[in-house]
């Protein structure tokens, strides 16, 4: 059976035999099918396959049926429901009572029944038993019969499924720290309890001394470990050594180095999710893995005072192909940030696209531009734009090298051409790092995104007495004239990929401008994202009791369970915190 969760289809229907039921049967299974067919068609899950739905066998007039529907659902690994309905229903006995579920209720929206009716009943009972539920209702009365699914109805289904299956797909997966705390760094002081309570997960953890092990006892597939260092040669163009001579590593060095990097990234996908061949080795342990659906890596310093940083093996694993052809990234944090880890798995689950791991390194003003660089900002970047640079997981991806409607972008890895691969290794070089900050070498990654691409920078933070908290900007990665770039990335670490990035600004609060956004941001690190996911991402943190602490979503956009509301409408954000404290994480 396939191992990702599937979505369960609830069809209600007011179980009054005699004539009442027999008329709305095939309606109301209509409607079923209907949301079924738009989730199979439209959602995949991260190897590309279509999200598979679960019809219940018949529809549920009663506490019996649902009774029914639940027993089939956990045989068949359903982790998430919707319930459709265009009538009045037995309320509390026709409800999804599973208290772990994810789930919403599409009401349908006509005259002739009074679906509006009992999808208001069933939303109140969900919210009087603390078990919030998600209200879909169309603005627009149609008639009965119609199984046609507006455009609102639409948007809020897909946003629910896609929020309920990241929230699923992320339930009884680990989190892999390989290492410790980087540096003294918070996000590295990786929360079991976070984990747990709020995401499903567990945290596995290892020493770094593993990485060695594994190399020196050559517990990986040699192999692969051959097809992989050709193609790395092949493909991955080295740049200028920016280290002074006194510095440089001469080439038999660079030359182990590369060896080294590329066994630690074989070594750390099979820390993760396992490797059959290590069984036919007779590492049968080595073999399983630890079941991680996203991990960190420490390196700093103890390890990279010592070793190759792990910054090729952290972009190759988050990007979408490697030596093995194209396939579904993997999250890898830099510097076992595992806060920003989490962000960025958010982002993957919703997406199915490669994340940029990134340091929020600095805001530059058009003031500060123009004494620097005696040049004018235009356009989106006018009122001055965020630099964004980091080598570890920024993914290939991230150059912007692969296309979607004529405009740069960052794509599911199944839409992905193999010109696109090609265009995104063309847009990379490879650096020897800098000996100063990582005196066991590595090759640092650099490259520069292309400007226009729709973007969200999200980054949860833990608060000590309040638990996570979540933050979202959605905004446009720029295009800077080149000698406006050059001046700009020089003044930093040359080595790093950089994405010149504006967030959308309202004028007011945290995103009066951009300055503002960067000033009110919690940590050091973020998530980048291809699209405007804020609301999705919203939408996610409502079903795990995460309060988002500043956004620039619309408002229209906004879709958190309907018991939300009860918590008061006029200031939405202080709903949301008291909502989730309220209703408390998702488990427990």
């Amino acid at each position: 059976m396939n191992t990702y969760p599937a979505l369960g289809i609830r069809p209600t229907i007011d179980g009054r035999l005699g004539g009442v039921r027999e008329s709305l049967e095939e309606q109301t299974m209509a409607l079923a099918r209907a949301a079924a067919g738009l989730i199979g068609e439209t959602l995949r899950y991260p190897d590309g396959s279509p999200v598979r739905c679960v019809m219940a066998d018949t529809c549920i007039g009663g506490v019996a049926e649902a009774a029914a529907c639940a027993e089939k659902f956990r045989r068949e690994h359903v982790e998430v429901s919707l319930t459709v309905t265009p009538c009045w229903c037995y309320g509390s006995e026709t409800m999804d009572m599973d208290p772990l579920t994810p789930k919403a209720v599409w009401g349908f929206n006509g005259t002739e029944r009074p679906g509006a009716v009992y999808l208001a009943a069933v939303l109140a009972a969900h919210a009087q038993k603390g078990l919030p539920a998600f209200g879909i209702y169309g603005r627009d009365v149609m008639d009965a019969g119609d199984v046609s699914i507006p455009p609102d109805v639409r948007e809020n289904i897909l946003r629910f499924a896609r929020a309920g299956l990241a929230a699923a797909m992320m339930k009884g997966r680990a989190y892999l720290a390989m290492g410790g705390t980087s540096m003294g760094i918070a996000g590295s002081i990786v929360a079991p309890s976070f984990f747990e309570r709020y995401l499903g997960m567990r945290v596995e953890s290892i020493d770094m001394t593993e990485f060695i092990r594994r190399i020196e006892r050559g517990i990986y597939d040699a192999q692969e470990y051959d097809r992989a260092l050709a193609w790395v040669r092949e493909h991955c163009k080295e740049g200028r050594d920016y280290n002074e001579p006194g510095k440089a590593r001469d080439r038999a060095q660079l030359d182990r180095e590369w060896e080294l990097v590329v066994k630690m990234t074989l070594i750390a996908r099979d820390l993760m999710t396992g490797n059959p061949r290590l069984a036919e080795m007779g590492y049968g342990e080595e073999a399983q893995g630890h079941f991680a659906l996203a991990a960190g890596f420490q390196g700093q310093r103890q390890w990279t005072d010592h070793m190759p940083n792990g910054d090729f093996m952290e972009t190759m694993l988050c990007s979408s192909f490697d030596w093995n052809g194209r396939r579904a990234p993997y999250i890898v944090a830099t510097e076992n940030d595992a806060l920003n880890g989490a962000a960025m798995l958010f982002g993957a689950l919703l997406t199915n696209t490669a994340q940029i791991f990134a340091d929020v390194r600095t805001y530059w003003s058009p003031a500060a531009v123009k004494r620097v660089t005696g040049q004018t900002l235009q356009g989106a970047a006018a009122g001055g734009m965020l630099h964004l640079i980091n080598s570890g997981s920024s993914a290939l991806d991230g150059t912007g090298r692969q296309e979607q409607d004529g405009r740069p972008a960052m794509k599911p890895f199944w839409d992905i051409t193999d010109g696109e691969v090609e265009a995104c290794l063309q847009g990379v070089t490879w650096h020897p790092s800098m000996t100063e900050y990582f005196p066991g070498g590595g090759w640092s990654t650099r490259y520069l995104t292309c400007g226009g691409i729709p973007m969200t920078m999200s980054r949860l933070n833990l608060v000590s007495g309040l638990g996570p908290v979540l933050q979202i900007a959605e905004g446009m990665t720029v295009d800077l004239p080149a000698e406006v770039h050059d001046a700009l990335d020089e003044r930093t670490n040359p080595t790093w990929p950089t994405t010149w990035f504006v967030p959308r600004t309202t004028g007011s609060g945290a995103f009066a401008d951009v300055y503002t956004v960067m000033n009110h941001w919690g940590a050091n690190h973020a998530a980048l994202c291809h699209g405007h996911v804020g609301a999705d991402l919203m939408a996610l943190a409502a079903l795990l009791r995460i309060p988002v602490s500043m956004h620039n979503v619309d408002e229209a956009s906004v879709f958190r369970p309907a018991a939300w509301n009860a918590f008061g409408t006029a200031d939405r954000e202080s709903a949301d915190y008291r909502a989730c404290a309220t209703f408390g994480p998702l488990y427990g």
